[in-house]
């Protein structure tokens, strides 16, 4: 059972790894089509606010069938690819979001693995990847995402949905809590992705309260312990205090990983802080009701985010309190140290 749960994190990690482009592109070309022409301008037929809108609301259409083409690919190499995209945008279709097409994926890639494995002549063998298995596993995938799979998937999907439109600013702190301690905690990895995919399928459905409180959990990090090695550059080593120059880049442009050098020197005390910092960044975000309609972009995206000022205090607080507590967790590095980074 390890060996297949361990399977299919990695099938995820894939498939949101390759979604990622079309999600940065597609995300920030609908940032800028509002910041040209402002929420309503794409509306203007032949603006250059209605062009990126078109342009960059197609690369955001394509990430659900992206994620479940490269989940199956990832499972069952290229058979897998075309069953994938075809549940994807199955998906899609019927409104079943990201949850449906990391089902429909997942589904693809272990069908067309099991046709893979079936014994045919040798004539036929030749043509199992390029027509056998990509047709026989679109056709069952497909019916069933459409018959078993869609329905369901999208009646949880809405239930989700209606729920958070109705939650209370107590839960929502909550959440932005939540997100926050999972943004931080692998800092890239599969619980950070499982949150972020979470705040993209909420930016579908219309609910942009979720993914702010998320991007802002992911920030936090690098630029919590960028300013960290500024506070005490004595705790640090040379490497790390050059590690924490890069990570303020990193950190404004909403890559957790800049975090990652730290957190794999000294984790006992980086990871406990970042998660901290991250819970505070997420839960004010969300307490402040704050908004983020496009889904990567990090501080250059700031100007399409609802209530931008409270969103840079809530940013700004996690990051001082991550770089707050780690130093006070951390001692300062000895001698030896110094002479062992040195060499």
């Amino acid at each position: 059972m390890a060996s297949k749960g361990a399977g299919i994190r990695t099938s995820l990690m894939t498939g949101v790894s390759y979604m990622i482009p079309f999600v940065t592109a597609g995300g920030i070309l609908i940032a800028l089509s509002f910041a040209v022409g402002g929420y309503e301008g794409f509306k203007v037929q032949g603006s250059v606010a209605d062009y990126l809108m078109r342009i960059g609301g197609t690369a955001f259409g394509l990430m659900v069938p992206v994620l479940a083409g490269f989940i199956a690919f990832s499972i069952a190499d290229r058979p897998g690819i075309a069953p994938g995209f075809i549940a994807g945008q199955i998906a899609v279709t019927v409104g079943a979001g990201f949850l449906g097409g990391i089902i429909g994926g997942l589904i693809a890639g272990y069908v067309a693995n099991w046709i893979k494995n079936w014994p045919v002549p040798k004539g036929l063998s030749r043509l199992m990847p390029v027509l056998i298995i990509p047709l026989v596993a679109s056709l069952i995938v497909g019916l069933l995402m459409l018959l078993v799979i869609g329905q369901p998937v999208k009646a949880l999907m809405d239930a989700l949905t209606n729920w958070l439109r109705g939650m209370s600013t107590v839960n929502r702190v909550i959440l932005g809590i939540i997100l926050g301690l999972m943004m931080a905690f692998d800092m890239g990895g599969p619980v950070n992705k499982v949150a972020y995919t979470f705040g993209l399928s909420m930016i579908s459905a219309g609910i942009f309260e979720p993914h702010a409180a998320i991007m802002a959990a992911g920030m936090t990090p690098p630029l919590g312990m960028a300013l960290a090695t500024v506070l005490a550059p004595k705790k640090y080593t040379e490497r790390e205090i050059e590690a924490g120059k890069t990570a303020w880049i990193m950190g404004i442009s909403f890559i957790t990983e800049g975090a990652i050098p730290f957190a794999a020197a000294d984790p006992l005390r980086v990871i406990p802080s970042i998660m901290t910092g991250s819970a505070v960044a997420g839960a004010l975000s969300m307490a402040f009701g704050c908004t983020l309609r496009a889904p990567h972009g990090g501080i250059f995206v700031v100007p399409m985010i609802g209530r931008p000022l409270m969103y840079l205090v809530a940013l700004i607080a996690g990051t001082v309190v991550t770089a707050v507590m780690v130093n006070l967790l951390k001692k300062e590095v000895t001698a030896e140290v110094k002479a062992a980074d040195a060499a």
